[in-house]
């Protein structure tokens, strides 16, 4: 009985995991969508630092050490908070750290050619988890309302928020896996792509701001969302999460090639 109370526990956690930031399968999608754009030599040493584990398994590990006291220095990673009508640049920093302090930071001891084969491992996977984090619109969205996380709003009857509706279940609605998610991106050009991958993590946190507008604005609160926001806004987040995977393949490509 001990042992099923335990996991019970346990799944619960990660569910409560899944509504903090993409979701697994949002991650996983982001992380299968950057391997299709990797070069071999970057793959080849990602496998290696990864210990054989796949980028996709990897990308959930930055919220399944949210249970342990050990990592609550990270929290503060997983986003940035600015007024709509500010920049980035422009907003009161969080002294204890953000987003864009916590991928830079993954990014310089991943270039440390003296960095430890443990601190390369660990700041690979929150480096992947972050990326993504980042193209969610509301990881980047207003302190007061703790990123949409108190913008009530029902999905389809049931209580949720804002921020859940983005992270997971519009997707979970959607009813695909990360690996059909990731065969059915969205379509882009190449000059689409080459376009996306353009810039810097700065450029890009201005761009994914333009969109975190947008989905303020997208609802009311305690609105009951559910089919017709699913038709105005599931393509919109397919190409975030196809966005981040360019992006994070830039960087590790970047890191490893």
């Amino acid at each position: 009985m001990k042992r099923l109370i335990v996991f019970i526990i346990f799944l619960s956690t990660l569910y409560s995991f899944a509504n903090d930031d993409w979701g697994q399968t949002g991650h996983r999608t982001v992380a299968e969508i950057a391997n299709q754009y990797l070069s071999e030599k970057a793959k080849a040493k990602i496998k290696l630092i990864l210990q054989g584990q796949s980028m996709a398994t990897a990308s959930t590990f930055a919220d399944e050490i949210k249970s342990d006291d050990l990592y609550d220095e990270f929290k503060v990673w997983h986003y940035a908070n600015a007024r709509l009508n500010e920049t980035y640049a422009e907003s009161d920093k969080n002294e204890d750290g953000d987003i864009v302090i916590g991928i830079q930071y993954c990014i310089n001891v991943l270039t440390d050619p003296v960095s430890d084969e443990e601190d390369q491992t660990f700041y690979l996977k929150m480096l992947i988890h972050l990326i993504g984090d980042m193209h969610q619109p509301l990881h980047l969205g207003l302190k007061e309302d703790k990123g949409g996380n108190d913008f009530e709003a029902d999905w389809f009857g049931e209580d949720s928020n804002l921020h859940r509706i983005w992270d997971s279940e519009m997707i979970d609605s959607y009813g695909m896996s990360y690996t059909e998610m990731a065969r059915n991106k969205t379509v882009l050009t190449p000059d689409e792509i080459k376009s996306y991958a353009e810039g810097s993590v700065a450029d890009w946190v201005e761009d994914i701001r333009i969109l975190t507008k947008k989905v303020y604005n997208s609802a009311e609160q305690r609105d009951n969302l559910g089919y017709r926001y699913m038709y105005d806004w599931y393509e919109t987040l397919k190409l975030q999460l196809h966005i981040a995977g360019i992006r994070l393949a830039k960087v590790l490509n970047q890191i490893y090639s």
